[in-house]
């Protein structure tokens, strides 16, 4: 399985339009749930940690193969998105990789040392 997260900063020129431009990525990328062949996961999140350093948006989606993921790059539908939103971005970050799984990656395991 491939995770793909991306995160943006979007532009406005006041508090409401950053806003809008925010809610429109959200909105714009959740359009694209059970469109993607072989996307079998899309989180998307607007920030709230209001730290001047972080992202506005984050992209959490995963693939069932690279091919996967490939094919996403450059289907109709995740281009139209992108088209609509490219003006209104003013920075991306991406991470792509492999997610093992196994039986023992269920989930985290936490210990607590007694000092």
């Amino acid at each position: 399985m491939i995770r793909h997260i991306v995160m943006w900063r979007v532009s406005g020129e006041t508090p409401q339009e950053h806003q809008k431009a925010r809610r429109l990525v959200k909105e714009s990328f959740e359009g694209l749930r059970g469109q993607i062949p072989g996307m079998l996961k899309l989180e998307i999140g607007l920030d709230s940690s209001a730290v001047d350093y972080a992202c506005d948006v984050v992209l959490i989606t995963e693939f069932d193969s690279q091919a996967a993921l490939d094919a996403y790059a450059t289907h109709p539908e995740h281009l139209r998105v992108r088209e609509l939103l490219g003006n209104m971005r003013t920075a991306r970050f991406q991470v792509d990789y492999c997610v093992e799984t196994t039986a023992d990656s269920a989930g985290p395991r936490i210990s607590a040392i007694n000092a």
